[in-house]
């Protein structure tokens, strides 16, 4: 009897997309908590205590007071609500915001800048960070600068910005404060994030960023902003709708689990390791090119540092005369998922980020993201390494 092949087993590598799930055994069992928040009765009562565990549990990884944590929907929710709270602040202040940002945080910058607001963009350097220096000379140039918004790790190349030197920079200049929004959605479980130390003013986050559920997120605010819509008063009128309690507690022991200091201490060795085989074998294909370049020499460290200059989970590269999305193709055929880029961009074939740090059009046009995750292995990397050799036999 022949024997019919089936599909090839599936190995995963879009983790700065979506994680893989985390089981969690807190939240296997979740009856008990299942009325509303802001219920009078015992059910409503029990939940609303199941909600504030959330907080606090969170809080307390993030360094932050548990009253500066509102659990929202995801990041790009996070970002919209403290971006568009600029609509009702008194004055016409300037918006900043980082060449490498997300898609949430560009488009939301684009559509103030369509109501009136003005807006200016922060360059980036070649490896997609923002370098003090460069906003210095942003913020010398636009003395009416009031708000920044600069991510802790860049999406697409796992580049990372000093946010201690950025919140130095912000600190030394003379007039009104400027308010320092960062996403740390690809750095929080990965990197060392600090919020205190950073002292940034709000900060966003994802649940399946770690491996939780979607539709659950964090946005921190170190003092309330003035929001655009309301009903209901939940979350302390930042993010009204009753709240996601199953969420909060996955995204709390999520927290616990991904996100402490000697949690991912433990896991960047790992990490970096992992890391580390699939750049040399990267650079020992003819037809690889890294992006950044920086990314072509030396190894990731090992000890992570806020001062790092890239995430050891995300790297671009591409391939000489092969666009990314057929190499997408080529891989997923092969079993292999990796992506173009950022999940919420993937309809559009433009890589602005890609653009913003110099990286050549045919380059960009050539450029796949690998990420990867707590579950990856060493024996995972050295397969996909085997699969992109196959692929550029033939293509």
């Amino acid at each position: 009897m022949i024997q019919e092949e089936g599909p090839p087993p599936r190995r995963y590598f879009d983790w700065a997309a979506t994680a893989i799930p985390h089981a969690l055994r807190e939240t296997d069992s979740r009856f008990g908590n299942f009325g509303n928040p802001s219920s009078p009765h015992l059910e409503g009562r029990r939940a609303r205590e199941y909600l504030e565990d959330a907080r606090t549990r969170s809080a307390l990884v993030l360094g932050v007071p548990p009253r500066t944590i509102y659990f929202t929907s995801g990041a790009t929710e996070s970002n919209a609500i403290v971006l568009h709270s600029r609509l009702l602040n008194r004055g016409n202040g300037r918006i900043l915001y980082s060449a490498a940002e997300h898609p949430s945080i560009r488009e939301n910058c684009r559509v103030l800048e369509g109501l009136g607001k003005p807006v200016t963009v922060i360059p980036v350097d070649g490896n997609g960070g923002v370098p003090p220096g460069m906003l210095s000379g942003i913020l010398e140039k636009h003395r009416d600068a009031r708000f920044a918004a600069i991510m802790a790790v860049n999406n697409e190349t796992g580049a990372v910005t000093d946010m201690t030197a950025i919140r130095d920079v912000l600190g030394k200049r003379e007039g009104p404060p400027v308010h320092l929004h960062c996403d740390i959605t690809q750095a929080v479980g990965r990197v060392p994030v600090d919020l205190s130390l950073w002292d940034v003013d709000s900060a966003a986050l994802s649940a399946h960023k770690l491996g939780g559920p979607r539709g659950a997120g964090i946005l921190y605010l170190r003092k309330p902003v003035p929001v655009l819509y309301s009903g209901g008063g939940q979350e302390g009128g930042i993010r009204p709708g009753t709240e996601n309690t199953e969420g909060a507690q996955a995204l709390a022991s999520l927290l616990e689990l991904r996100a402490s200091s000697a949690a991912v201490l433990k896991e960047y060795g790992k990490a970096v390791r992992r890391w580390n085989v699939l750049l040399d074998a990267l650079r020992s294909m003819d037809r690889c090119f890294l992006i950044p370049q920086d990314r072509a020499n030396g190894k990731v460290p090992a000890e992570p540092l806020c001062t790092e200059p890239f995430s050891p989970y995300i790297v671009q590269a591409a391939f000489s005369g092969i666009p990314g999305e057929v190499m997408v193709r080529a891989l997923d055929d092969l079993g292999f998922a990796v992506s173009t880029g950022s999940a919420c961009s993937s309809s559009s074939p433009e890589r602005p980020v890609l653009a913003a740090m110099g990286v050549a059009p045919s380059r960009i046009l050539e450029g796949i993201r690998i990420s990867q995750g707590w579950l990856t292995t060493v024996e995972d990397i050295e397969a996909l390494a085997g699969a992109i050799r196959e692929v550029l036999k033939f293509l």
